[in-house]
């Protein structure tokens, strides 16, 4: 056994705060995940919080994680599609707007430019040679 009944640590270290994964025994054998963040705060001083899962927990734990990372994730992904939906309309209204109702262009065509007008064709008939 380790220091203070550590059986098992990792961190994972980000921008300003660390967290440590500390597998721990108790003195009667209990198991437990002890979960503890550090926060950097002006200068040299650490805001420090821990939470503590026991063995027999971490199965409803790991469930109520998983679950709120599923929600972040379709979440996420909700908003990715309202934004580029957002896009999509404000880019065919600047369209609209500036080439007037997709400069007559048909549905599918909308490049943006206008599409020109047909020249008037003129036609003259041929003389006949009797």
């Amino acid at each position: 056994m380790g220091i203070r009944g550590e059986l098992f640590t990792t961190d994972v270290q980000l921008k300003n705060r660390t967290y440590f994964f500390n597998v721990k025994e108790n003195r009667t054998g209990d198991v437990f995940l002890q979960i503890v963040e550090t926060k950097n705060i002006e200068g040299s001083d650490f805001e420090r919080r821990t939470i503590v899962i026991f063995e027999e927990d971490m199965r409803k734990f790991l469930r109520g994680f998983d679950s709120s990372l599923s929600f972040i994730e379709k979440a996420r992904k909700n908003r990715q599609k309202e934004k580029a939906e957002k896009r999509s309309a404000a880019y065919a209204e600047r369209s609209k707007d500036r080439d007037g109702a997709y400069g007559g262009q048909p549905d599918g065509a909308r490049s943006g430019r206008k599409t020109p007008k047909p020249k008037s064709v003129r036609v003259i008939p041929k003389k006949r040679e009797d």
